[in-house]
């Protein structure tokens, strides 16, 4: 038998099913690798507290004064500003000058001059040359509007007139009696000097029965809006008028609820006063309760001559006269409003008057006198722009130089 062919089918068997698989190679070993230290995380830093706000000016020195340009003034504008300016001259030469920036001496030969011009061309003459343009800080200016209102009331309580207008109460005083600190206030039952009582508290009766009425109201909103103004007309029952004008204040602070309303968004801007009462219309429980957030309360008396009567005791005139913060403007000084965002407020206005919510540089009252015309200009009026003070010639470089106004 031939083998050679079962050999070679053995062979091949073999082959086939002993296949050699090679081994693996062993991979290189894994040099370790060294691994950085844990570095320390660095604490958490507090947040720094802001920096102090540096407190506001406190007069017009404190803000900075800088010259104007030339004044330009025609003759019909000069004539109404002479006629303003006599008005507060006794004012000028006679009260020391809370802004620091002049003194009775500085006015006093303005004021004699004045009083010999004859012609609007002598008077604009007169302000081109006498007097110089003064900027306060930076003379960005805000300018509102105030107005006489009239509202109904009656000289003596009656259905329908509830609302009591008072006198200032002869407790109010205006300085602590035992230490002499200015401010106004009471003294209690134990002598001490405390504030004087607020607005909830006038409204709730603690005045009642002192005989401090000197008119009735007929809407209290009515009266409220009045005091913002600081004077007004009542219109009593059988038609003719009683005007009053502001008296005192009680020396609480003065909160604008307009701003609240704003703040609270119940009013969309702009805010004005006839959005202001439209709101407390539709709301009389919010408005009572809106009213007395404002703790300020103004006390009036009857005026029996001309007015209404600023801060100076001297009648105010319309579309002339404005209210300024004393510690910033001389009052009785003549005032220009340049490019206001409402150019009714443009022009040259006389300082005559102050207000409890106009404080600061360059913040400004105008005054557009009675009627429906004038509370709608008034209501309304929230203008920007810019201010400059007329002074008399000569004070901006005493000023700069440091120098004091000249003796009384």
């Amino acid at each position: 038998m031939n083998m050679r062919p079962l050999l070679l089918a053995a062979l091949l068997l073999a082959a086939g099913c002993g296949r050699v698989v090679p081994r693996p190679e062993t991979p290189p070993p894994v040099e370790p690798v060294e691994q950085p230290a844990p570095q320390p995380q660095p604490l958490p830093q507090p947040t720094p507290p802001p920096l102090p706000t540096p407190p506001p000016p406190a007069t017009a020195i404190e803000a900075g004064v800088t010259a104007g340009p030339p004044l330009q003034i025609d003759a019909a504008t000069a004539e109404r500003l002479w006629r303003a300016f006599r008005i507060t001259c006794p004012a000028l030469v006679a009260r020391q000058d809370a802004s620091g920036l002049t003194s009775q001496a500085d006015w006093r030969p303005l004021c004699d001059e004045s009083a010999s011009l004859a012609t609007p061309e002598a008077m604009a003459a007169f302000f081109r040359t006498r007097f110089e343009l003064a900027r306060i800080g930076d003379g960005a200016a805000f300018a509102t509007g105030y107005y006489e209102p009239e509202i109904r009331g009656s000289r003596v309580r009656v259905p329908g007139y509830d609302v009591p207008v008072y006198a200032k109460p002869p407790d109010l005083l205006e300085a602590d009696p035992a230490t002499g600190a200015r401010g106004r206030g009471r003294l209690d039952a134990a002598g001490a000097f405390v504030p004087y009582y607020e607005r909830a508290e006038i409204e709730a009766g603690v005045l009642a029965g002192r005989g401090l009425e000197i008119a009735w109201a007929a809407d209290p909103a009515d009266l409220f809006f009045l005091q913002i103004q600081g004077s007004g007309r009542l219109r009593l029952p059988d038609g003719n008028v009683m005007r009053i004008g502001y008296a005192g204040q009680n020396g609480r602070e003065y909160t604008a609820i307009g701003r609240l309303l704003r703040e609270r968004a119940l009013v969309e801007p702009p805010v004005t006063m006839q959005r202001i009462r439209e709101w407390m219309s539709a709301d009389p429980e919010g408005g009572r309760a809106l009213m007395r957030e404002n703790r300020s309360y103004v006390f009036f008396r009857e005026l029996t001559g001309p007015g209404p009567l600023g801060a100076l005791d001297r009648p105010v005139t319309p579309r002339v006269s404005v209210a300024a913060d004393p510690r910033f403007v001389p009052l009785g000084a003549p005032v220009l409003l340049r490019e206001m965002s409402d150019p009714r407020a443009d022009g040259l206005w006389v300082a005559q008057d102050t207000g409890g919510a106009i404080r600061g540089a360059n913040r400004f009252d105008t005054f557009w006198g009675a009627g429906e015309e004038a509370a709608t200009i008034a209501g309304g009026m929230q203008a920007r722009g810019r201010a400059w003070l007329l002074l008399p010639r000569g004070t901006v470089e005493r000023i700069r130089a440091g120098a004091p106004p000249p003796p009384r």
